[in-house]
């Protein structure tokens, strides 16, 4: 039974009702990869384990990033490079752009490809201390290819040293094939791949897309009743772009997390908090789509909802694959104070996921850890395109 302590460290315990937590000059005790003990004095008990002195660093929870697409073909640089130059939606369309491209790329891929692909930016997230990484299907809009997604996104803890959660976006947008014709899409591709794909266990939770481009809440109501037969919780896009009613609708459904939510209100934020759902920020998006519509940061806090943060890492609205940015970007363009980031990228995060035993540090929680050359907590969040990571810890082992 492996077991180890660390000793003389500054501990960001960061326990779910808020701050960091600190234990200065304090020891942790891990037994087969759980927290045994956590604490400023270590008792007898442990005296005998072996010690590694980690010198007066940070240790924090290993990081946990809640809203990914990571599994997915090709990318969309060209588009990025056309709209600068001068070229508008309709022109970028005509050239193959937007969600369309990912969606022929990604189907076209092999699953070789899709892994490999998907593993370059994971592990730009785990040389970050990320442990816990969700992943969304949602650019295949075919049965065959969202399911091809979903494995290859349970093939990434196969190949790395970290925890996936997968979540079905079948509702992410409507192919083309089903130009204007969203709810059959919902009956002969949606439903059907979804109950495919929770047969063959490979989903965590589902989501969708709710917006004027996509579904609205009736549809995604029907995509959601479905997902409750099954016993699978929900999460939901909302509120990103415009006020569709997305919000109050993943409150109805008592749903892990609202992701983007920049039109929310004081109302929506009222019923998140009486739903316990945690309201997921997502600045990368914003920031590369040039949004000045930021999410009600005031009202959530006013009403106590849980707030976590994310890279939304994929090719179109946020290629960004570091979640040490996207602390920095929550401060920056949101406003969060830097212990409400390291809490949004650590304990809100895992209960976005639905997940208990990560983002605090407390005895009988997973050894998933992230050792930092940092002074204080605040550096994560305030330094800008910096990685002060001395060592991550997955299950107890480096």
């Amino acid at each position: 039974m492996t077991r180890r302590v660390l000793s003389n460290a500054q501990i960001a315990t960061m326990p779910p009702e808020g701050g960091y937590g600190i234990v200065d000059k304090g020891y942790v005790a891990i037994e087969a990869g759980r927290l045994a003990y956590v604490g400023a004095d270590l008792p007898a008990e442990y005296a005998a384990w072996p010690c590694e002195d980690v010198e007066g660093r940070l240790i924090t929870p290993g990081l946990v990033d809640c809203h990914t697409h990571l599994v997915f073909g090709g990318n969309r640089a060209l588009e990025f490079e056309m709209r600068l130059n001068g070229a508008g939606y309709e022109e970028i369309a005509r050239a193959g752009g937007g969600i369309v491209s990912t969606v022929t790329a990604t189907r076209t891929a092999t699953d070789g490809a899709l892994i490999a692909s998907a593993l370059r930016r994971l592990d730009a997230l785990i040389s970050e201390g990320v442990t816990l990484v969700e992943v969304k299907s949602g650019y295949g809009l075919d049965a065959e290819t969202e399911l091809r997604m979903l494995r290859a996104a349970r093939q990434l803890a196969v190949r790395r040293d970290v925890r996936i959660r997968t979540s079905f976006l079948g509702a992410h947008a409507v192919p083309g094939e089903y130009s204007g014709r969203a709810d059959a899409y919902l009956d002969e591709v949606c439903l059907p791949t979804l109950r495919a794909a929770h047969s063959e266990g490979l989903v965590d939770a589902v989501d969708g897309f709710c917006e004027g481009i996509a579904f609205d809440t009736s549809q995604m109501s029907r995509v959601f009743d479905v997902a409750n037969e099954l016993g699978l919780p929900v999460k939901l896009h909302a509120e990103q772009l415009s006020h569709l009613g997305g919000t109050a609708l993943a409150a109805r459904y008592g749903a892990l997390s609202a992701d983007h939510i920049e039109h929310a209100n004081t109302a929506d934020a009222a019923a998140l908090a009486a739903a316990g759902t945690v309201a997921v920020l997502l600045p990368g998006a914003f920031y590369t789509l040039r949004e000045t519509q930021a999410p009600p940061v005031a009202a959530l806090r006013d009403h106590g909802v849980p707030i976590a943060l994310a890279t939304d890492c994929n090719p179109g609205s946020s290629p960004l694959a570091s979640l040490l940015l996207t602390m920095n970007m929550g401060c920056t363009l949101f406003g969060l104070t830097p212990a409400q980031a390291l809490s949004g990228v650590t304990c809100h995060a895992a209960r976005a996921l639905g997940v208990k035993d990560a983002g605090s540090i407390a005895p009988g929680m997973r050894a998933d850890l992230a050792i930092w050359d940092v002074e204080t907590p605040g550096e994560l969040a305030y330094r800008i395109g910096f990685n002060p990571l001395y060592q991550r810890i997955f299950g107890g082992k480096e």
